[in-house]
């Protein structure tokens, strides 16, 4: 088995690699003057099981062209199997046509990925659970939810806990670590009365006097997240919390979410953490590469995957 790491998070990679206890394969991935990728592996990869780890974070179409340059250097490499492995499958919320002549940029992605050499991918935590069909190559899909559900335990234990959804559409993801941890759901509704006027946040279920933690998968500007924790808290919930996979945290959201009644925001490590992030107080990230990397041990090994969350 051969592990090859992109540039868009070392960290993680070299994680992975440590509780592989294998070492990162060597590769020079490099810009032409003209910002073009160009990537040379330095060892033999014939006939070998190739992993690629590179989130398709931001910088996010640098990142997804060396994720494909990669793969199509490990193809002309003769590697027997490519897995590319994917912790934040950026352009996942373009999964649907959302107006007329507009793209479904995540099949767009999932085509390029296949053409460019992988076999198989390896995530977490996809925006939409529809994206493993747009791929015509095997997708295993990860969840973070034990990662989050022991984190949850340790911080809450004993304290009567409502688990949140901040949307409609987020619910099965809020219900699944709801029923890990035995604790009761809410939901919170969202809508726009008409345009220019702000949303009204209306909870479903019962929070007064109850710690309450809010569960999403992706957060990025974290508008809805900080107006969600300012609904439970007119509510009546005695503190918030929330815990997101894919740390995007675009623009001034670790500033919104250090000024809001959130007391702890909880994300992984599947994007590298941005300094606004690491000099948070009310901010930390969890790791997934244990989880990571077990998925990538039992590819190798044609091992059952789903069996890590029975």
């Amino acid at each position: 088995m051969k592990i090859l790491a992109g540039n868009s998070n070392p960290p993680l990679a070299e994680a992975i690699s440590a509780y592989l206890n294998l070492p990162l394969t060597k590769a020079s991935i490099r810009r032409f003057s003209d910002m073009e990728v160009f990537v040379e592996i330095q060892e033999n990869v014939r006939g070998e099981d190739t992993f690629v780890i590179q989130s398709t974070s931001y910088p996010a179409n640098d990142h997804l062209m060396e994720l494909l340059v990669m793969l199509d250097a490990l193809k002309r490499g003769s590697a027997r199997r490519i897995t590319a492995v994917i912790p934040y499958f950026g352009y996942a919320r373009q999964d649907r046509k959302s107006g007329p002549r507009t793209p479904i940029s995540a099949k767009l992605v999932a085509n390029l990925i296949t053409v460019a050499g992988a076999d198989r991918v390896l995530t977490i935590d996809l925006h939409a659970g529809q994206i493993q069909g747009f791929f015509d190559i095997p997708l295993d899909n990860l969840y973070a939810q034990p990662v989050f559900a022991n984190d949850i335990q340790k911080r809450f234990d004993g304290a009567d806990l409502v688990v949140v959804s901040p949307d409609v559409g987020g619910v099965y993801r809020a219900r699944a670590i709801a029923k890990r941890l035995g604790a009761d759901l809410a939901i919170i509704d969202k809508r726009r009365e008409r345009a220019g006027v702000s949303e009204v946040m209306n909870v479903i279920g019962d929070v007064d006097g109850r710690p309450c933690v809010l569960i999403d998968d992706i957060v990025d500007s974290a508008g809805t997240l900080c107006n969600a924790a300012a609904a439970l808290m007119e509510s009546g919930a005695t503190s918030v919390s929330a815990y997101a996979t894919h740390g995007v945290l675009s623009g001034g959201a670790a500033a919104r979410v250090t000024s809001s009644p959130i007391e702890g925001l909880i994300t992984t490590d599947s994007i590298l953490a941005t300094e606004a992030l690491r000099v948070a107080h009310n901010m930390e990230q969890l790791t997934i590469a244990p989880l990571m990397a077990e998925g990538i041990r039992r590819i190798s090994d044609e091992s059952s995957v789903s069996s890590l969350f029975d």
